[in-house]
């Protein structure tokens, strides 16, 4: 793709509830857009995403799943396939199956920030409805580079926390209902009045290095030298030292194979880990204490008394301790940072 003064590449990001703002910014764009739309919709790894299909139905461009290293063409939409990133090169696409990031793969940020490391001031980044904050970093990115961001008003969005999420931290150019994305989109795209020295800023070294740990670069997994500072969190997908990332007022967590997190990411994921650990412990001491009791009454068969009296009492403890954990599972409390991260 040549240089271009013009800003011609939209990134379009969209969970819960998405997928009809998609379609109506898709139904009111022209057949002659001189940009291309890259979508990612978090969608499970194993499903089979009709997606492209639909997203054509709705309008008069072409959509189609990316492919690794195709070359980027004008009016045409690529869209993330299911269990893969799709991540922007210059004049081209990767399709990668990298860390998940925000607990998706494919994941709205890790396209958003190669936009705006590889584009610039070209880039505009549409956050969409969706649960908790995926596409804020990413959004965040796009603004620091000069790229346009877009929001859908989270009055008009379904579920409307990543819109919300994205206006506490981005200064935002737009924040619109949906019918009104798509008459931005066109006004932006076809204006030439990108002073690109000015408008993009120098290249990010820690964006960068980012980008090449979502591409499963083995070097830059391989270097000790990570962006941010370690944290005395793990991992809750590997185990790994997790770093600390501050994008101005955005806290993001990142370990060394790439696996990432927002705090509230994390949180969830640490307490999805919790419910993890209680239900093992429930299953561990049900067992316990059925093991205990059957030796009980073997031994009081056998006369054994003393031996019957020390099971009997080892059955009960874990039955007490099962029953402790059992109110933890019942709590809503204990299962709300779980649920979140869903």
């Amino acid at each position: 793709m040549a240089p271009s003064s013009r800003r011609d590449i939209v990134v379009i990001g969209a969970s819960s509830g998405g997928l009809e703002p998609l379609m109506e910014i898709v139904a009111g764009l022209s057949f002659d857009l001189v940009a291309s739309l890259f979508v990612v919709v978090h969608v499970p790894a194993q499903a089979t995403s009709q997606l492209p299909h639909i997203l054509s139905r709705a309008g008069r461009l072409p959509a189609i799943h990316a492919k690794d290293s195709e070359a980027i063409l004008p009016g045409h939409i690529y869209v993330a396939p299911p269990d893969f990133h799709l991540l922007l090169c210059n004049g081209s696409m990767r399709i990668v199956r990298g860390p998940k990031e925000n607990n998706h793969r494919p994941a709205i940020d890790p396209l958003f920030r190669s936009a705006a490391q590889t584009y610039g001031a070209r880039t505009i980044g549409i956050v969409l409805s969706g649960m908790l904050d995926d596409g804020t970093a990413g959004l965040l990115a796009i603004k620091s580079r000069g790229g346009i961001t877009i929001v859908q008003d989270p009055k008009d969005a379904v579920f409307p926390d990543m819109p919300r999420n994205a206006l506490a931290v981005t200064p935002v150019d737009y924040c619109v209902s949906k019918e009104q994305i798509a008459g931005i989109i066109a006004d932006v795209t076809h204006k030439s009045d990108i002073q690109m020295e000015g408008a993009i800023k120098a290249s990010n070294d820690e964006m960068k290095e980012e980008i090449e740990i979502e591409a499963m670069t083995l070097e830059t997994i391989a270097d000790d030298e990570k962006p941010g500072a370690p944290s005395v969190n793990g991992c809750p997908d590997c185990g790994g030292t997790l770093w600390e990332l501050q994008d101005d007022q955005w806290l993001r967590f990142r370990c060394r194979v790439g696996h990432a997190y927002s705090a509230e990411g994390l949180l969830g994921s640490q307490g999805e880990s919790l419910e993890s650990a209680l239900w093992s412990a429930f299953r561990s001491l049900q067992e316990s204490a059925a093991l205990a009791r059957r030796i009980a009454e073997r031994a009081r068969r056998n006369q054994q008394d003393f031996a019957a009296a020390k099971f009997e009492k080892k059955s009960r403890r874990a039955e007490e301790q099962a029953a402790l954990i059992r109110e933890m599972l019942l709590d809503p409390e204990t299962k709300s940072v779980a649920a979140r991260a869903e």
